[in-house]
């Protein structure tokens, strides 16, 4: 790859890098309420792997509690359709266990 080419890339990058922060720091809406738009949209569409990753962010930023990323779940199964629903489900579950225990292992002085 040549140069020119190569500051093409790291340009593209940096500008979508920015427009997302700019999207996100809007204050119309909070975050909470985008990440809970995002999450509809991504599951909607069966895009598991983004949905992993915006489940992960909104449990561990505290923007959503197990107990509404349950809820989510719940909610869009009924939108979304059943199989993405469980498919959502098991996302949900999995990443509850996974920050549990890491938050115990963490916790435990002895571990």
């Amino acid at each position: 790859m040549t140069e020119p080419a190569m500051e093409t890339v790291d340009s593209f990058g940096m500008t979508a890098e920015r427009q997302f922060a700019d999207l996100w720091s809007r204050t119309v809406l909070t975050v909470r309420e985008r990440r809970l738009l995002l999450l509809g949209l991504l599951v909607g569409q069966g895009l598991h792997e983004m949905t992993d990753v915006q489940l992960d962010v909104a449990l561990r930023a505290g923007e959503l509690s197990d107990t509404e990323l349950r809820e989510v779940a719940v909610f869009l199964t009924h939108y979304a359709g059943w199989a993405r629903g469980a498919k959502l489900n098991d996302q949900v579950e999995s990443l509850i266990e996974r920050v549990t225990r890491a938050r115990s292992d963490r916790s435990d002085p002895a571990g």
